[in-house]
């Protein structure tokens, strides 16, 4: 393996340099040798990828560790193996027969082994090597796992949202395969696996190495089994489902609601996942709604407005009466107390707040504005004297 420089030095920060310190310190140099700012220096040039090398390890925590483990980084790992080499690390690794003492001589700064390389620097070597690098001999014995969860979205009306309702979906889900009860195996009696001849391993020599890594075409098993034809090994196959989903009162747009279970099915007999459902409220022509309140408009006519009134608005559950006080401006809110939604989760129910939109008086005939006229007459005041003061 060629030397590596000391990348701390490269950057010019002490070992113990936090992550923000080792990346001040790359943009402090990557700016002062960057090959754009000193065209035709080489030597700047070669300073530029030092420091982006350096940068590189040190800034990724699995590189760092290793470099300040061995006080050196590699892809591959150690030396003599190639791109096309085995990763070791998987299962089934054997370093028996290989003195690393050298090596690691030269990586921990001096320091041999007591008593031969194997029992202490061999399985270093293989810990080391698991840690960073993982396997890619053999593929992991399949384990249990919780299905996929599943996300629908409902469209609802105002008044469904508002009194609660039952609806029905068809949920395309993963399910359990009935023929082979989710095992994927086609019950035929399985064969040993020509790759290992049965062992589920197989031995590769890299160098002076030698690895009895798992085998990859049956997974270390020893044994290839036939697949079950209904869900071709799966275990699961795909079926359309008739869900009925209760949406509460009072849902708002946007809600989430879960069906336990109802989502793709787990393999090897693990639980199945869950089904969520977004509920989307088409909006209503006259209610508004904000959180559990109702909110509308009503017009009134001036002289509703002046010399108060009693006048029905709609609210959710029908008619109900709202009482206009004498001089009430445009615009002006009142509340009827509890005529909102219902909150089932708080057991509280929300108001609803009307708002007064006066109506001008329609001057179809002279009576009527021989009337306005005189009612100008009888206010002479300008509404609009105070908007003089303030500009």
């Amino acid at each position: 393996m060629a030397s590596q420089s000391d990348h701390y030095v490269t950057l010019g920060v002490s070992r113990s340099a936090s992550a923000e310190e080792i990346r001040k310190a790359y943009r402090r140099l990557a700016r002062k040798c960057h090959p754009d700012l000193n065209p035709g220096d080489k030597a700047s040039e070669e300073r530029f990828k030092k420091i982006q090398e350096a940068y590189d390890i040190l800034s990724d925590p699995k590189k760092k560790q290793m470099f300040d483990q061995y006080g050196f980084y590699s892809e591959t790992g150690f030396p003599g193996a190639g791109a096309g080499g085995a990763r070791p690390g998987g299962p089934g690794m054997n370093f028996g027969g290989f003195d690393f003492s050298e090596f690691m001589a030269q990586a921990t700064g001096g320091a041999r082994p007591q008593g031969g390389g194997e029992s202490r620097f061999g399985h270093g070597f293989k810990d080391m090597f698991s840690q960073f690098f993982g396997g890619q001999g053999a593929k992991e014995p399949a384990e249990p796992e919780r299905g996929a969860d599943l996300e629908y979205a409902l469209n609802i009306d105002f008044w469904q949202s508002i009194r609660g309702t039952q609806v029905r979906l068809n949920v395309n889900r993963h399910e359990t395969c009935a023929a082979c009860r989710g095992s994927g195996s086609g019950g035929g009696s399985s064969a040993a696996c020509p790759q290992c001849n049965g062992t589920g391993n197989v031995a590769q020599m890299v160098g002076a190495m030698k690895f009895n890594l798992g085998c990859q075409r049956c997974g270390g098993a020893g044994r290839l089994k036939s697949a079950c034809p209904a869900c071709h090994g799966d275990g699961r196959v795909v079926r359309s489902e008739s869900v009925e989903v209760r949406i509460p009162a009072g849902a708002l747009s946007g809600a989430r609601l879960r069906v336990a279970g109802k989502g793709n099915a787990g393999s090897l007999e693990a639980p199945a996942g869950d089904l969520y459902i977004t509920v989307r409220v088409e909006p209503h022509p006259f209610f508004r709604r904000e959180g559990d309140n109702i909110e509308i408009q009503i017009p009134v006519t001036v002289s509703e407005a002046a010399l108060g009134a009693k006048i029905e608005v709609p609210t959710i559950d029908g008619r109900s009466v709202l009482k206009i006080p004498q001089g009430t401006h445009n615009g002006q809110k009142f509340r009827l107390r509890e005529k909102g939604v219902e909150n089932t989760r708080r057991g509280t129910r929300g108001d609803q707040i009307v708002e007064v939109v006066l109506q001008a008086p329609k001057a179809n005939d002279e009576r009527v504005r021989e009337i306005l006229r005189e009612l100008a007459h009888l206010n002479p005041e300008d509404p609009r004297a105070d908007i003089w003061a303030k500009v």
